[in-house]
């Protein structure tokens, strides 16, 4: 219930919020900060560094996606002209020789992402392990 101030002739209830009660509770909380913030213990995160990089592969196949669609093989400077079908075994044959290879998928800036993720997915049904796409445009 409000308090009641009597000024001269009549009683009147006073509007405003005591503060007193909320100021204590901040201070409260306050003092439960301060005493529990030092026994906190502070976690250790696990950042990768350079060095920590998985081993760099032997080899690197590059498969081209040209304008209309074509694809390539681009193993060091010997290119192959290949068609969806037999690329992932193509792939398979030239990492057979590496056991350490990666591949890379390189495409045209005006090709659909439909024709690149249907080249990802070929490889990686093929059991391809290793296959990124290049941030590099091809010509």
């Amino acid at each position: 219930m409000p308090s009641l101030v009597s000024r001269g002739r009549g009683r009147r209830t006073i509007n405003e919020i005591n503060m007193v009660p909320f100021i204590d509770v901040m201070l409260v909380l306050l003092i439960i900060f301060m005493v529990t913030a030092p026994l906190i213990t502070p976690s250790m995160i696990d950042l990768p560094s350079v060095g920590k990089a998985a081993k760099q592969p032997d080899q690197v196949i590059q498969i081209i996606i040209g304008k209309n669609e074509s694809l390539q093989m681009k193993i060091k400077d010997q290119s192959t002209t290949l068609v969806l079908k037999d690329m992932a075994a193509a792939v398979r044959s030239a990492q057979s020789s590496a056991s350490n290879s990666a591949v890379v998928i390189s495409a045209d800036r005006n090709i659909k992402y439909e024709t690149v993720v249907k080249v990802m997915d070929t490889l990686q049904r093929a059991g391809v392990q290793r296959v990124g796409l290049s941030v590099q445009l091809a010509n």
